[in-house]
């Protein structure tokens, strides 16, 4: 079975083509090695996925040529190592702050001074 198909069948894009385009920017590596979208998978294969700021490290536990509902796509699957790190990961967005959240409209008179001192101009 394709890879890309593999993807979407396990719900992990919403569309082939989605899945395709981030095997082509080597979000997705199979048994560590970037691959091209067409490249077979076979159960015991370990995929490495990046998708935005999650990481998966999972193994191919079983094909499915159609996509279907999600408990049986998380039975394709298995992740018992990464679940723990995926949380870690959530954790630390949580109490990370937003940077842009003491930026409050213009810079003041006052900021554009100091602005001014800091970059010499």
């Amino acid at each position: 079975m394709r890879l890309d198909k593999w993807l979407w069948a396990a719900r992990f894009f919403k569309t082939r083509s989605l899945a395709t385009q981030a095997i082509d920017n080597g979000r997705v590596k199979l048994n560590g090695e970037r691959v091209k979208p067409a490249r077979d998978v076979k159960p015991g294969d370990r995929l490495d996925l990046h998708l935005g700021e999650i990481d998966w490290t999972l193994t191919v536990r079983a094909l499915a040529m159609q996509r279907g509902p999600a408990p049986v796509a998380q039975a394709l699957q298995e992740d018992p190592a990464s679940q723990a790190r995926r949380q870690r990961q959530a954790d630390d967005r949580k109490l990370a702050t937003n940077p842009a959240a003491t930026i409050k409209g213009r810079p003041t008179k006052r900021d554009r001074r100091q602005i001014h001192r800091f970059t010499d101009e």
